[in-house]
């Protein structure tokens, strides 16, 4: 009896102490974009999130899910400042006046590069990861994206595939849409570097033998609604033709999740 009485006055105690505090080796992180959202969802605990960006659950966000709930914050130093990070992670957002005004009060910014391959993806991941003293987190992350790599290599057998987006544009080399077509066993259509327009009128009149699209899953107001991409005679050229629409959110940002899209291509190819 005594002993139920005292379980019981424990789990009392328990109660009125709250919750788990959070692990306090993690410091308080806030990202500042949709990027780095992405990156401070997939490697820091919830509880040490005091703050995301305002399209952290964005349909283009690849970690849209995991934002519900959290805070979102602007990009403003009262916002930080209201949120008491230790740390902020940022691709984009903010400026530089910004990162130094944060710097004079204290708050460590990790920020990104805009990682064009694998290898700087890798190298982002470590950054936040080693800022966030999650190192084992942030490699058990690029295990998974080298077990997709390595599952997607070779699939495409070397041809040729043109990406094409919305807006009528396309990539070329130095891309991270490049990184993935090549990840997959593809050739790159597109030869010039960079993002490009693609030649509308020479895909019609000379379509090329596989096609890949890209964030036409996304409904827009404006270019991407009505844009190049979708005219009614470039979707009958490549009738036939397209061997994969890759959604946004795996397309938005440089990081970890472009092997999924590699996966699916060379899924495609099969």
């Amino acid at each position: 009896m005594r002993a139920a009485w005292l379980a019981g006055l424990a789990a009392g105690l328990a109660a009125l102490a709250g919750p788990v505090a959070a692990d306090e080796s993690v410091p308080r992180v806030m990202s500042l974009d949709s990027c780095a959202d992405q990156y401070v969802l997939a490697l820091a605990p919830r509880e040490a999130v005091v703050g995301v960006s305002p399209r952290a659950d964005a349909p283009d966000s690849f970690l849209r899910a995991k934002a519900m709930g959290l805070p979102k914050r602007r990009t403003t130093l009262e916002a930080v400042l209201g949120a008491r990070p230790a740390v902020v992670v940022r691709q984009w957002g903010g400026d530089a006046r910004l990162t130094a005004a944060m710097a004079r009060r204290g708050v460590r910014t990790v920020s990104l590069d805009d990682a064009t391959d694998f290898d700087g993806v890798r190298a982002n991941v470590r950054h936040v990861a080693l800022a966030l003293g999650r190192q084992p987190e942030g490699e058990a992350l690029l295990g998974r994206m080298d077990a997709d790599l390595a599952r997607a290599a070779g699939a495409g057998r070397g041809r040729s595939a043109f990406y094409l987006t919305p807006g009528g544009y396309t990539a070329g080399p130095n891309t991270m849409i490049d990184a993935m077509l090549r990840a997959a066993g593809f050739a790159n259509a597109s030869t010039q570097a960079y993002f490009a327009p693609a030649p509308l009128e020479q895909l019609v009149l000379n379509p090329p033998r596989a096609v890949v699209l890209g964030f036409f899953d996304l409904t827009r107001a404006g270019a991407d609604r009505w844009g190049p991409g979708r005219h009614a005679a470039l979707r009958q050229a490549t009738r036939g033709r397209v061997i994969a629409s890759l959604p946004g959110a795996m397309l938005g940002c440089s990081a970890w999740f472009a092997a999924d899209g590699a996966r699916v291509l060379a899924e495609a190819a099969q």
